[in-house]
């Protein structure tokens, strides 16, 4: 299983898969991570990853055109059976989803920041939107580690 995690934070995230059961699971060619940051996809002397919504609405959401770029780049590598979204508002994570998402062969994970991702985004290249608790995070990495976690266990 390989899993790609798009994070703004890939050094926040990195350590739980340097220890216990991920750590394992990795030594043992289970499952392969990748981090992949935004930023370098983004174009601009400052490499802007966040904007206001589209369509209107207060705050700052995750610019859908680095995103999508990363996205693209890859889905033209391999064939991914999930592109999650990690949001408080998806569909609660259980344990038949990770008996399921545990015989997927490619899975991206979407770390949100700011107010979310575009809406665009969700609505034409997110396949799966998940959720660890009805609570908020200051972003998704958290919540990554977790499904990782329970996917595993």
């Amino acid at each position: 299983m390989r899993i790609d995690i798009i994070t703004l934070l890939p050094e926040l995230i990195q350590s739980p898969f340097e220890a216990s059961i991920l750590q394992r699971a990795i030594q043992n060619e289970l499952v392969e991570i990748h981090f992949h940051n935004p930023r370098d996809y983004a174009t601009g002397n400052y490499r802007q990853v966040d904007d206001y919504a589209f369509g209107g609405g207060a705050g700052m959401v995750m610019m859908i055109e680095p995103l999508d770029r990363c996205i693209e780049e890859l889905k033209s590598q391999r064939e991914y059976q999930a592109v999650a979204y990690l949001t408080p508002d998806g569909k609660p994570w259980e344990q038949s989803d990770a008996n399921s998402y545990s015989l997927f062969e490619n899975i991206i994970l979407l770390c949100g920041h700011y107010k979310g991702v575009d809406q665009r985004l969700r609505d034409h290249v997110i396949t799966h939107e998940i959720s660890i608790g009805d609570y908020v995070l200051s972003g998704g990495e958290l919540a990554a580690a977790s499904y990782l976690i329970v996917l595993f266990v």
